[in-house]
This record gives C-alpha cells, sequence and structure tokens, in this order.
C-alpha cells in the first residue's frame, strides 16, 4: 500500500478517530463504514477515503479491511485518547469554574478540544484537582492513555424494585441532558425503577425520595446505571 501523508492534527483526522473509539467500545470492535457515516453525518464515499489515508498514514492511524470495518492502530488509539482527555476536561473546566450549564458543555469542548497546548491541558487538569470523571460521569483518560472501565448497564435493562446508582449520563443530545438535571437524575444519584409501562414510560424515585418522577424511554436510553447492594 502506497504511504500518503496524512496531517494528524485536524479537526476532521480528530473527529474520526473518537468516532471510531466511541464506536468501537471497550472491546475495540471493528466500525462499519455505515455506522461511522451515520455518527458523522458524513457521505459513505468520504468516509471509504478518509479510512484508507488513515491506514496508510505513517504511522498507521487506523487497521482498515473494505467490507470488513476499521479499529483503531496503537497511534490512532492514542491521538483519541489525547482528544478525549481534551474534552472531558475542557467540560468539567467549562461546568465547574466558568459555571456553564450542563447541556452546553459538551458543544463547546467539541470546539476547543482540538486546540488547547499541553500547558493549558496540564494547567486545567491541577486547576481542577485532577479530575477521574467529567461532569456526565465519564472516565476522563489518564495523561499516559490509561482509562479504566465503566462496569454498567442501560436504565433500560434495569431490572424493577432494584436500587441503582446513575454512572454516566449520554451527551449526545443537550435537551435530554437538560430534562435529566432538571429532575435531579445526575452522576452518582440513586435510583429506583419502580414500574415502566409498554408505552416505554418508566417511573423512578431518585435518591429514596417517595416522589416518583416520570421519564420517556428516550431519555431513559441516555443513562447508565450500577447496581448497589442496599
Amino acid at each position: 500500500m502506497t504511504t500518503r501523508r496524512v496531517n494528524v492534527n485536524t479537526e476532521s483526522v480528530d473527529n474520526y478517530l473518537k468516532a471510531i473509539f466511541a464506536l468501537g467500545g471497550t472491546g475495540e470492535e471493528r466500525v462499519t463504514s455505515t455506522a461511522l457515516a451515520e455518527c458523522l453525518g458524513v457521505a459513505p464515499a468520504s468516509i471509504t477515503n478518509m479510512l484508507q489515508k488513515l491506514a496508510s498514514a505513517s504511522p498507521p492511524l487506523v487497521q482498515y479491511e473494505r467490507h470488513k470495518g476499521v479499529r483503531l492502530s496503537y497511534a490512532g488509539r492514542r491521538r483519541a485518547l489525547e482528544i478525549v482527555r481534551h474534552h472531558r476536561l475542557l467540560e468539567a473546566f467549562l461546568y465547574e469554574v466558568l459555571d456553564y450549564p450542563i447541556e452546553e458543555v459538551h458543544d463547546e469542548a467539541e470546539r476547543l478540544e482540538h486546540f488547547i497546548s499541553e500547558r493549558l491541558e496540564e494547567r486545567i487538569d491541577a486547576k481542577l484537582g485532577r479530575p477521574k470523571f467529567d461532569p456526565h460521569g465519564h472516565c476522563i483518560p489518564a495523561l499516559d492513555g490509561q482509562m479504566p472501565t465503566q462496569n454498567s448497564m442501560l436504565l433500560t435493562d434495569a431490572g424493577d424494585g432494584d436500587v441503582f446508582v446513575v454512572d454516566s449520563i449520554s451527551d449526545r443530545d443537550a435537551s435530554t441532558l437538560k430534562l435529566l438535571k432538571s429532575k435531579g437524575i445526575t452522576p452518582g444519584k440513586r435510583l429506583q425503577v419502580r414500574r415502566r409501562n409498554g408505552g416505554g414510560i418508566y417511573a423512578v424515585a431518585v435518591g429514596g425520595s417517595s416522589r416518583t418522577l416520570r421519564i420517556s424511554h428516550e431519555a431513559a436510553t441516555a443513562i447508565r446505571v450500577h447496581c448497589v447492594t442496599v
């Protein structure tokens, strides 16, 4: 394969690597071009062209075989983790220091994550006291790229009557984030699923309260929890 020069310091490359990292999951499974196209909102032909470039870069950023999907190479994973670290540190800084609303930090961090220097990254990390999680409950990768696995399940998979702790909340939809925060559903809060009906409406009690909240199935899919022993 012919080696092509790929500028690894572009927003486009970063977004591809980050998307492959997110879609591949903890098992680093191969990601299909279709899934990547849907995630990035890019035409399939453009996806194929970029993946070929990333695979033929020096060093290769992905392992790609047409019709078999793509996964990150060692170099690609390191770069993806660096961008994820930038993003999540920025979210924490915006939320905790600059008092940004929770529903606004994701988009703002998306714009800034590609451009912060190592010095600014270190200053933000120190200012925040070396945080392990962002405001949504997602792990912040360490400087060396290490990131512990979060063992959790979707709230939609949780059993009725059991008590859970909110592990994380998806940052993909700002309106859902705002809604859940208004209901007191944030990382670290205890939930108990009391009932759910065929229409996809979940009734949950928050923090041991006797008051029951109703949330939609769509909102429940944004919440990851782990079971606790009562």
